[in-house]
């Protein structure tokens, strides 16, 4: 009777365990007061909010989000980015939270419109950091996104690249996210951890996703902080004006002397923004 009890105790266990590995989202809440969501870019787990909610955890109620496949957390079935939707979405249901900012950084602003454009949502507002509502309209020509598939010779290279080869690509890409050579091997180091899988089909998710139609459903304030690096202040206003052209209202910020990163670049001035935007809704 007793190894009956000791292998459902160990049966049940393990059942525990593979349901809490196999979440779409992993959610660290810090802090008192209204909630702030932090959703971070593709690959980039939750701790690359540390400095922002070091500061607002003092008066904001931080929910910090890591997605399945980045930063150590265990990959879920494809397609990943819908699943992911929807665990946020049931996320910020089931904890009705009410009165919330969202602050997202790259894939995680664009999930962000996803959630302000649902119906009956309760976000009070939303700040963008460096993203787009549709990056894979800006970065593929004739871009339709039923053409983008996972069996593709691109992502099967990436696949079968090795370690090696694809830390290199990695240490590459890294330096044009960030100015500060610390930030670029964080950033490096994020992109070598991550599921390759989800790294490959999580990317093809992230491109076909184009929420420039559902803009049209979102009336709540929209800030965008967005990065002046590489292209110039003109063409990155004139790329936000375009893929926000179906938004009613939004202010553009734009970072001067940042890349893609904003909060690693110019941390003092993304945390006075942040805390100005905050304290006037």
């Amino acid at each position: 009777m007793k190894n009956i009890i000791l292998i459902l105790a160990v049966f049940f266990s393990l059942n525990t365990q593979a349901q809490t590995s196999n979440q779409a989202i992993d959610v660290k809440v810090m802090g008192k007061g209204k909630p702030v969501m932090l959703i971070p870019g593709f690959t980039v787990p939750g701790e690359g909010w540390d400095a922002v909610v070091n500061q607002l955890e003092k008066n904001y109620e931080c929910h910090v989000v890591t997605l399945a496949g980045f930063g150590g957390k265990a990959p879920i079935e494809f397609p990943w980015l819908p699943k992911v939707n929807e665990a946020l979405e049931n996320y910020i249901q089931k904890n009705k939270l009410t009165d919330l900012t969202i602050i997202g950084h790259s894939l995680g602003g664009t999930i962000a419109t996803w959630l302000a454009s649902r119906e009956n949502n309760t976000i009070k507002q939303l700040i963008l950091v460096d993203a787009l509502p549709a990056a894979g309209a800006l970065m593929i020509p004739n871009f339709n996104p039923d053409n983008l598939v996972y069996d593709n010779p691109y992502g099967k290279q990436q696949l079968a690249m090795s370690d090696a080869d694809f830390e290199q690509m990695a240490a590459g890409m890294s330096q044009g996210m960030s100015l500060n050579p610390e930030s670029q091997k964080k950033i490096k180091d994020w992109m070598i951890q991550a599921d390759r899988k989800t790294y490959v089909y999580g990317y093809t998710d992230y491109l076909k996703m184009d929420e420039r139609e559902d803009l049209k459903n979102i009336s709540i304030p929209v800030t965008i902080l967005a990065a002046d690096k590489p292209f110039g202040k003109e063409m990155v206003k004139q790329t936000y004006q375009n893929q926000y052209a179906n938004l009613s209202k939004y202010e553009l910020i734009i970072a001067d002397n940042s890349a893609h990163f904003v909060m690693f670049d110019q941390p003092t001035w993304f945390m006075e923004q942040i805390q100005l935007i905050l304290a006037i809704q």
